[in-house]
Parts: structure tokens; C-alpha cells; sequence
């Protein structure tokens, strides 16, 4: 049976198995019977997409499966993937499916589920889908096309508003933007119809960038993997603060006064001090991965703040939240999770967070930045045969503890192998460039050494 659901749903070229029409078909057929399955009726799904070419086909392909297997399609059309976790949890719907690929380019594409909390699809599901795609053990009883409802109607624009609402009113209460010059890029996605009225409505003056999608420039030299001409165009026009979003905007990433980019880290250490002030940070305790920079580590030592590390991924970061009580977890690339609010990382929850903590304290970012240092780091990747256990090999174990040690608790090393490829990944940070990458270096040989072809 091929696994076909990663961490985040179900992603690969659009037009290509599993990501083909009829395998589409399949799943949402799967998807519809499972559900009626726990719930004892026919289930309610809301569906959203980004902004690729392949986005319509594949959501009338979904919704012709749900149909045949007596699911209520609601669908939402263009709409980011948080904005479809809202619905879902307030409509209520028994699910909601966002097709999209987040940041990659616009060939791909991809089916993420989440249920009515905002968590993605438990894996008892998924591994039962997965079995009814290897089996095609699906009836797919399709009426007739009035099965397939489209998303340019009246309904579809009035869950998009009712969102746009809810972060404008209530995320956004009480909070006043007025005087605030803004430059968003919206990444050609799924924020080119939102982000700039939900940032007008509270008052700030909004030159939004990157907001043409054609279908087929979401993510291309734009949004939050491409930072360089939010950079420019900050400083160009003297704007406050610069907000970037990723295809499906479940992700910002900012760019202060000054041109400096603001990533997840440096977020994290803004919003986590903001939320501790206030008496809101729980357990004075915020929840990030192993990839997240030393100098989040350090800094927030010096607030007497615990970082508390999961692997990579934001389910890990939201199973941790919601097993420690933490209100504040994140990653590096800028999807950040407040519990309290959404369990789905929300790009423009994010960004009013960030906006609220600079009007509050009336500074710029740049002010509220700083403390944070961030430690240079080298990441490598080694070829290696067999992924034997570290621990079992005594040279290597050796030479980690010989590096920690010369780190200190100034620096930190991390090895472990990719979940995909053939391969060990070795990351050191510390104060000085050369000493890691040294460093890096012998480990690296000694790896490829003892573990490689």
C-alpha cells in the first residue's frame, strides 16, 4: 500500500497519481463514507483552494466523490488554508479539505484535511483512505454534474467574508492601524483578496505587492520564500513593517523599518515577551522545533522563558501546545500557532499579533527585536547506506561528544537522519563560523566514514 499522506495531507504534481482526477475522485468518495461512518449521517465538508491552475479541477473532482457518497460539499473557493479551519469549526462542518501546496510552485498541489477542532485528519483516517486508494474499493455513484457545486456563488463569497470578518473583528478588536504604512506581499495565493482590506479596515495604509495571481506565478519570486523584494520596496517607500505570506498564508514572515527580515524565531521572541507581560504566556513556556536558531534558545533563557523543542513539522509543535498547556509554538518559516485562538497556524493572525505588540508598545519592530542574536549554523547532509542508530556507532558518538562539549552551552549540534532520503543531516550552531564548519566538517567525513556506500 503507498503512503500517500505526509504531515501535511497529501501533496505531489497535480495530474499525477495520486493527485489525478480519479484517484481525487476516490478519496473524496473515502473520505465522505469514513465520516458518515463515525457520524451516523450523511457529513458536511467545506472546501477551499489556493489560486493554481489546478486548483478548480481538482476541487470538482473532490467534490464529485463527496457527492457520490452522499456528503454535503460547501465550497468556500479561493480562500486561505486557515480561513477554511474557521469554517469548519464554526459553520460547523465535519471537515474541511484545503487543496493546495502551501509554498510550492504552481504544478503541484495538494489535499489537506482538517477536522472540526482545526487539527489535521487523525491517522487512523488517513491510513483507511490510503487502503481505499490501493483497493478502489469506492462506488463512485455520480447523478449527474448538479453534484458539483461551484464556488463563484453567493454562499462561497459569504463564508469568505465571514472570515475576513472574524480576523477583522475579533482578532483584530480594538485594534487601530491608523497611521501604519504597510507593504504586503501576498504571494500571488490564496492572500491576494484578503490581506490588504482585513489591514484597510483597521486603518493602515496597504501597498499590496504580489497580488496578481494568473494561476501559475503563485509562490514565483514572491511571498515569504523570497523576501529580497518585500526588502527593497520596505525601504524604498519608508514603510513600518512589511508582511509576506506563502501560498496558502498559513505562514508571515515580516520585514522591519530598517529592511531586516523578522523571521518565525525572531517572531516567536517578540510575541512570546509581548504575551508574558500580559500575564498570557502559560507555564512561561513556548514550543518550537529542533531547527529553531540557539539564539531563540538563549534569549528567551534571559526572560526566563523555557523553549520547549518537538521535531519538525507543525503537528508536532500543535501536539506539544495542546499536551503542555504552552499558548505560543512556532516554526523558523513563520507558522506560528496560538492555541487560544486557531489550532491551524493562520499568516494574518500572525500578522495582527505582531502589529497589536507594535501599537501597543508604540516602537518598531527593530525595538522590539531586540535581544535576540541569532548564532550562525551550517547544516550538512551526508549520503549514508544504512540508517543505523548514532548511538550504536562509538566513533560517532565520540565525536558529538567531543564538539558538544567545545560548544558548550553557547552552541548546539544536531544529527539525524531525513524521514525521506538516504540521508544524515548533521547541524551546528555556535558563535564562530569557522569552528562549526570545521567542525561540521570532520563529523561529516566520519559519517560518510562509518555509514556511507
Amino acid at each position: 500500500m503507498t503512503k500517500l499522506f505526509g504531515t501535511d495531507g497529501i501533496r505531489g504534481e497535480a495530474g499525477v497519481f495520486p493527485l489525478d482526477a480519479n484517484t481525487v475522485q476516490v478519496i473524496g468518495a473515502s473520505l465522505a463514507r469514513r465520516l458518515r461512518n463515525k457520524l451516523g449521517r450523511s457529513p458536511v465538508v467545506v472546501i477551499g483552494r489556493d489560486t493554481r491552475e489546478s486548483g478548480e479541477w481538482i476541487e470538482q473532482a473532490l467534490q464529485t466523490g463527496l457527492s457520490s457518497a452522499g456528503a454535503q460539499a460547501k465550497p468556500a473557493g479561493i480562500i486561505t488554508t486557515p480561513g477554511v479551519a474557521y469554517l469548519t469549526r464554526t459553520l460547523p462542518g465535519d471537515a474541511g479539505v484545503v487543496i493546495s501546496a502551501s509554498h510550492n510552485p504552481y504544478h503541484d498541489n495538494g489535499i489537506k484535511v482538517f477536522t472540526p477542532t482545526g487539527r489535521k485528519l487523525d491517522e487512523e483516517t488517513e491510513r483507511l483512505i490510503e487502503l481505499d486508494v490501493a483497493s478502489r474499493d469506492v462506488t463512485l455513484n455520480v447523478d449527474s454534474p448538479a453534484n458539483v457545486t461551484s464556488s463563484m456563488t453567493p454562499e462561497s463569497a459569504n463564508l469568505r467574508s465571514q472570515y475576513l470578518d472574524f480576523l477583522a473583528n475579533e482578532i483584530g478588536k480594538g485594534l487601530s492601524l491608523k497611521g501604519l504604512r504597510l507593504i504586503v506581499d501576498c504571494a500571488n495565493g490564496a492572500a491576494s483578496s484578503f490581506a490588504g482590506e482585513l489591514f484597510e479596515r483597521l486603518g493602515a495604509s496597504v501597498t499590496s505587492i504580489n497580488n496578481t495571481p494568473d494561476g501559475r506565478n503563485i509562490n514565483r519570486d514572491s511571498g515569504s520564500l523570497h523576501m529580497g523584494g518585500l526588502q527593497r520596496a520596505v525601504v524604498e517607500q519608508n514603510a513600518d513593517l512589511g508582511v509576506a505570506f506563502d501560498g496558502d498564508a498559513d505562514r508571515s514572515l515580516f520585514v522591519d523599518g530598517r529592511g531586516r527580515l523578522v523571521n518565525g524565531d525572531v517572531t516567536l521572541w517578540v510575541l512570546s515577551k509581548y504575551l508574558k507581560v500580559r500575564g498570557q504566556l502559560d507555564h512561561n513556556m513556548v514550543v518550537a522545533t529542533v531547527m529553531s536558531n540557539i539564539g531563540l534558545e538563549l534569549a528567551l533563557r534571559s526572560e526566563n522563558i523555557t523553549l520547549r523543542r518537538t521535531d519538525v513539522g507543525d503537528k508536532y509543535v500543535l501536539e506539544e501546545l495542546l499536551s503542555s498547556g504552552a499558548k505560543l509554538g512556532g516554526e523558523q518559516s513563520g507558522h506560528i500557532i496560538f492555541p487560544n485562538l486557531s489550532l491551524a497556524g493562520d499568516g494574518m493572525i500572525t500578522s495582527l499579533s505582531v502589529l497589536r505588540a507594535m501599537v501597543e508598545a508604540d516602537r518598531p519592530l527593530h525595538e522590539l527585536s531586540e535581544g535576540y542574536k541569532n548564532f550562525p549554523q551550517i547544516l550538512v547532509n551526508v549520503v549514508v547506506e544504512h540508517k543505523r542508530p548514532f548511538a550504536e556507532v562509538d566513533k560517532i558518538q565520540d565525536a558529538v561528544h567531543k564538539i558538544e562539549t567545545e560548544l558548550g552551552t553557547k552552541g548546539r549540534l544536531l544529527l539525524r537522519y531525513s524521514g525521506t532520503e538516504p540521508l544524515a543531516r548533521v547541524m551546528i550552531e555556535g558563535e564562530n563560523q569557522q569552528q562549526i564548519e570545521i567542525q561540521a566538517k570532520a563529523l561529516s567525513e566520519l559519517i560518510q566514514k562509518a555509514l556511507g556506500k
